[in-house]
């Protein structure tokens, strides 16, 4: 099962909840797959002396490389199909591996008979952020670049297909979102908030639930949804 929302919609305290209630009856397990870019950052921005420095400026070449804009910060219909000089191409690339591998944690949980809740699901339907590949959606780019985002586009296209269960779309407004996360920016809230009801995951079924409510009441109402596909906590 796959949780799915933007961040501040309650994905990871709900994904550890479900995991203390649903182990009691069968093996279960959380796993975190998004690329954890933020927390990174965040991380960086507590080393002493130069740790604020280098969070700003992984912050900016990232920020720069999913808004499609230059070095100069200007963007335009060329400048948006570029795709990042390969430093940041390979950080990203890093990311999405890192991804891989516990995505491969997953399907051997499931191998072994336990059943597992992810927070976020890697998708192929979208390129740029959203949980799929953060290099494919520019065109253009060195050679070397541009392997690297074609290697990326496989990596995800492999993921993607193996649909989940079902997917879990907790829903939230921007400003829900920003109350809960202050560190996060708008823009960025708002373009998740045009693309995440368009995620297919491969026909999985999708149930919504409106998580701008109390989290207990949000709680409930996902206990009661797995209840419906046989899931007793």
């Amino acid at each position: 099962m796959a949780l799915i929302g933007l961040d501040g919609s309650g994905k990871s305290t709900l994904a550890s909840d479900l995991v203390s209630l649903l182990d009691r009856r069968s093996p279960t397990r959380s796993i975190y797959l998004g690329l954890g870019t933020g927390d990174l950052g965040r991380r960086i921005g507590g080393i002493p002396v130069i740790g604020r420095l280098a969070e700003r400026f992984l912050t900016g070449k990232a920020k720069r490389a999913h808004d499609g804009k230059a070095h100069d910060g200007k963007a335009g219909p060329e400048r948006e199909k570029r795709l990042p000089g390969l430093a940041t191409a390979l950080a990203m690339f890093g990311f999405s591996l890192a991804r891989r591998r516990r995505f491969r944690k997953v399907l051997d949980f499931r191998r072994h008979g336990v059943q597992v809740i992810t927070d976020r699901y890697p998708q192929a339907e979208v390129p740029g952020s959203f949980d799929g590949p953060g290099l494919s959606w520019m065109r253009k780019g060195s050679a070397l670049v541009q392997r690297l985002a074609s290697r990326e586009r496989a990596l995800y296209a492999d993921m993607a297909a193996y649909r989940p269960t079902l997917v879990i779309r907790l829903n939230v407004d921007v400003d829900t979102a920003l109350a809960r996360k202050s560190d996060h920016q708008r823009d960025m809230l708002e373009k998740k908030l045009a693309v995440v009801p368009t995620l297919r995951f491969g026909g999985a079924q999708i149930v919504d639930v409106d998580a701008t409510r109390p989290y207990r009441e949000v709680l409930e109402s996902v206990l009661a949804v797995l209840r419906r596909h046989g899931l007793e906590a």
